[in-house]
């Protein structure tokens, strides 16, 4: 078929996909575009990428500049993005006081600029990766939290999933690439594969999840229109999983799917939950760090190297950076350290430790990686406290939640301005809405006043949440 015809197709699929989840009945307000392009454009690639006015793997000189185009399209989105949050503030106010940890960690990394070696580049990073934080409240002071998240990943991924299809099939210079070892792999609207499966890990979640609650409802006048539309997309990820063979976002989907769709079962317990969730990140770990022969990972066809990273990281620890603080945030690849790891592994054009875990370590020390456990602990328990309150839409949280956590495995995760990044802080946040009206259960526990103002709050919440 010529690519013209079938971009006409596809085009005509997409608006189709619009048509058949439309929603007369929709309360976002404008603002949601904001995140929506920021999302779109970190889940594929910049917009100077878009342009072809940039290299895909960038020199170390090219790499600490930047492109000044995409500066300029995130700089306008961030301003415009923070004219919002400044409307919103009391709305935004109550929901950073519930995520101390969060902003504690988000302190850290600008304190570290102090102790990079790029100080100025560490700094227009950290502006980005508040950027990140900035685009989730937005998300979350929408009249309808809930509804605005789905209405972001929904559209998102009517767009980016199709279109890699039509990339892939089509238009091979963009959906294409050439890998070092002279074979060609499947990257679609992002940059490389790996980044095309972690797209597909977490909003594969969410449309599981959309799929399954549109199933239940079957009271529903548009239940079919819904399940064709969603059911597409699943269908869709699926064999661009298949095709970009990432295992990791493989695996990652079918376990954090697995884990959302058993949580999400009527009068499901919290201990089966925390089960569940342990035994899935039990046996990723024990097959990552715990398991020396690889018999693990060679029975899901994959070598003992994790196609190299064993050896990314062994070489960036080998680096011996100061383990208590790290070398300032997000300044690790940067400079000599970047131009030494490239020169090492000459076939990996490397810019991150494919570890989220080992990534923040790093850049910001063992200081760091406390910081994230313990943002990572709190997100937990007050995902765990969604669910308790509202098993349904908790389960959702649960799902991008472990999404996250697994795709940091073997890819830098926590790094600004990274779909994982993003998803994670979304569910933390958003479970935190929630984690308050356990504390109406007892009144009688808290001065009148006090239980007074948490419970008119924690009806509000429970309304946005329930729409």
């Amino acid at each position: 078929m010529p690519p013209t015809i079938a971009s006409i197709i596809f085009a005509l699929g997409i608006l189709g996909l619009f048509y058949l989840d439309r929603d007369e009945d929709s309360r976002m307000s404008k603002a949601l575009w904001i995140p929506a392009v920021w999302l779109f454009l970190i889940s594929s690639r910049g917009v100077s990428l878009w342009l072809g006015m940039a290299p895909l793997f960038a020199s170390p000189e090219v790499y600490v500049e930047g492109s000044p185009i995409d500066r300029a399209v995130f700089t306008s989105l961030l301003v415009a993005a923070l004219a919002v949050v400044i409307s919103r503030m009391e709305r935004v106010g109550s929901l950073l006081r519930k995520n101390g940890p969060i902003l504690l960690f988000f302190a850290f990394c600008a304190g570290s600029i102090l102790w990079s070696d790029f100080p100025f580049v560490a700094f227009k990073r950290w502006t980005k990766s508040v950027g990140d934080l900035v685009m989730v409240l937005i998300i979350l002071t929408e009249p309808d939290p809930m509804g605005a998240l789905k209405r972001l990943v929904t559209r998102l991924g009517f767009l980016l999933f199709p279109l890699s299809v039509l990339f892939i099939k089509y238009y091979p210079s963009l959906g294409r690439r050439l890998t070092n070892s002279w074979t060609m792999e499947t990257t679609g609207v992002t940059m490389q594969k790996n980044s095309l499966g972690v797209i597909c890990m977490l909003f594969g979640v969410g449309f599981l999840w959309y799929f399954g609650a549109v199933y239940r409802d079957r009271g529903k006048p548009d239940r079919r229109r819904r399940l064709l539309a969603y059911g597409t997309i699943i269908a869709t990820i699926v064999w661009l999983l298949l095709t970009c063979h990432s295992l990791t976002s493989t695996t990652g989907l079918a376990m954090a799917g697995g884990v959302m769709w058993l949580a999400g079962r009527p009068s499901r317990k919290t201990t089966v939950v925390h089960l569940l969730v342990l035994a899935v990140l039990g046996i990723s770990v024990t097959a990552l760090f715990f398991n020396p022969g690889g018999d693990l990972v060679e029975a899901f066809g994959r070598d003992r190297t994790f196609s190299g990273r064993t050896l990314i990281w062994s070489l960036a620890l080998s680096q011996h950076t100061n383990p208590w603080v790290g070398t300032g945030f997000e300044s690790f690849w940067l400079g000599n350290r970047l131009q030494g790891l490239r020169d090492a592994l000459p076939n990996f054009p490397i810019t991150s430790a494919h570890n989220g875990y080992l990534e923040v370590y790093l850049n910001l020390g063992w200081a760091g990686v406390t910081l994230l456990a313990l943002l990572l602990l709190t997100g937990y328990r007050r995902v765990i406290a969604a669910f308790r309150e509202d098993p349904e839409r908790g389960s959702l949280l649960l799902g991008l939640f472990l999404a996250a956590l697994f795709e940091s495995f073997t890819e830098a995760g926590f790094r600004m301005m990274s779909p994982a990044w993003i998803f994670l802080l979304l569910a933390s946040i958003a479970a935190s809405q929630v984690a308050a009206l356990e504390a109406v259960a007892q009144p009688e526990n808290e001065p009148a006043e006090c239980s007074q103002w948490i419970g008119a709050e924690s009806v509000e919440r429970k309304l946005e949440w329930t729409r």
